[in-house]
């Protein structure tokens, strides 16, 4: 493998891996099956056992699997500082925004079935998104002119139809997002100190309604900005298929998939497995969300699209198994294989900016990040990372899926995420 890596001139360690040529070496590389008996993944297990001795986090988990071989396991450290429980392939994790390519792909399957489509308006489903207006100037008022182009699936997904977020939109629009409601995330039972507590989220019905009086930070697809689409994309999914989100997930995903740990709400039962989560301060490690207390306990006003879910590293790792089998795990397959690629495919409309934004010079599609064969990311990655610390991406060109777990907010306190890829790309170099 090493011989072939060498007569690859001209490519960065991150390209290593370029070529859809290698699946087949990568499915039959020694140094993989000898890792997978000896548990001989040196680079990521070293950078995991620094992250716990340094006491920079509690417990780390990473998963590295190829095509459809069992996924291989490299952790360290405990559930909690104060839990004595070490984490493992079913430890619980609040995955936040990695909830995100979940819900994505749970449009693609609508898709795929002929009840949805990416362009269609989605007044067709709620109409009280007919007569979207759009801000004038976000920064200071709330002035707007009505939107000339009609939010769609596509926009919802790729960040690109105009909506908020509280956690990166400013101004007077923040204000109201605030004011009503319109914060589909939980975080702690515990006020933070400051971070102010917006009002209560309202049920998905109204939610959906309380965003549509409001006017929109951008045209629908003219510039990627993160935001709740993923979220309202929910209640689209919901209107379409009849089902809510949570009980749509379980029937056409979870159960088909074996994906027998994801929750929207931690059962007391499973509390035992549950994971700290912790803000790192002066050096020290401040909880926040105790397991044994957690806002994840306690039933969210509904299954939030963008950020609900708690999950293990077992059940993330089927999901991302069956992105690699493109629709398919094992003998289950939830969508074809056309519309499992649409989704990890470049979806973002071509008058969409993204110079300036976290996705500058890569692609976006259901719900993740694409890469586009750059500098920013091989060609045939999709995935995203979470608020507290986790991430998770598949190369299905190349057969690869991978995922990280700890728990940390704000996830920019270390450079994990941001360093995840190559990580494990390098890993792979290594094991050639």
């Amino acid at each position: 493998m090493s011989k072939v890596l060498n007569q690859m001139p001209n490519l960065s360690r991150r390209h290593v891996l370029g070529s859809a040529g290698l699946l087949g070496l990568f499915a039959a590389m020694p140094g993989y099956a000898r890792a997978m008996v000896t548990g001989d993944f040196g680079l990521i297990r070293a950078q995991v056992e620094d992250y716990v001795a340094s006491k920079k986090v509690a417990g780390m988990l990473v998963s590295l699997g190829f095509g459809a071989q069992e996924a291989a396991l490299i952790g360290a450290g405990n559930l909690a500082l104060d839990i004595p429980t070490p984490v493992d392939a079913n430890s619980l994790w609040r995955v936040y925004s990695m909830t995100k390519p979940i819900a994505g792909m749970a449009a693609m399957i609508l898709v795929d079935q002929g009840r949805l489509k990416l362009d269609q308006p989605i007044a067709d489903f709620i109409p009280e998104f007919a007569n979207m207006k759009v801000l004038t100037d976000p920064a200071k008022s709330l002035d707007a002119v009505p939107a000339k182009t009609m939010i769609t699936p596509r926009h919802l997904m790729t960040h690109t139809a105009g909506l908020g977020y509280n956690i990166v939109t400013k101004g007077p629009l923040l204000e109201e997002y605030n004011k009503l409601g319109i914060n589909p995330a939980a975080v702690s039972k515990t006020p933070i100190p400051g971070f102010p507590m917006p009002a209560p989220t309202p049920p998905i019905d109204e939610f959906a309604r309380r965003v549509a009086s409001l006017p929109l930070v951008a045209e629908p697809g003219t510039i990627w900005s993160y935001s709740i689409g993923l979220d309202l994309l929910g209640y689209v999914i919901q209107v379409a298929s009849g089902m809510e989100l949570g009980a749509f997930l379980q029937k056409a995903m979870f159960d088909p998939l074996g994906m027998t740990s994801s929750y929207w709400t931690v059962p007391q039962s499973e509390v035992p497995r549950l994971s700290t989560n912790y803000a790192p301060f002066a050096g020290a490690l401040i909880p926040i969300d105790p397991a044994q207390d957690s806002i994840f306990t306690t039933p969210p006003a509904f299954p939030f699209g963008g950020a609900g879910l708690v999950s293990s590293a077992r059940d993330y790792d089927r999901f991302l198994g069956m992105l690699v089998g493109k629709g398919q795990l094992g003998g289950t397959r939830i969508m074809s294989e056309q519309t499992a690629l649409l989704g990890m495919s470049n979806l973002l409309p071509d008058t969409a900016v993204t110079k300036g934004t976290w996705v500058e010079d890569q692609g976006f599609g259901a719900g993740g990040r694409v890469g586009l064969g750059n500098a920013k990311g091989p060609a045939g990655t999709y995935g995203w990372g979470g608020a507290a610390g986790t991430v998770a991406f598949v190369d299905h060109v190349r057969g690869i899926r991978a995922s990280g777990f700890t728990q940390y907010m704000p996830a920019e306190s270390y450079p994990f995420q941001r360093e995840f890829p190559k990580m494990i790309y390098d890993q792979l170099q290594a094991m050639g």
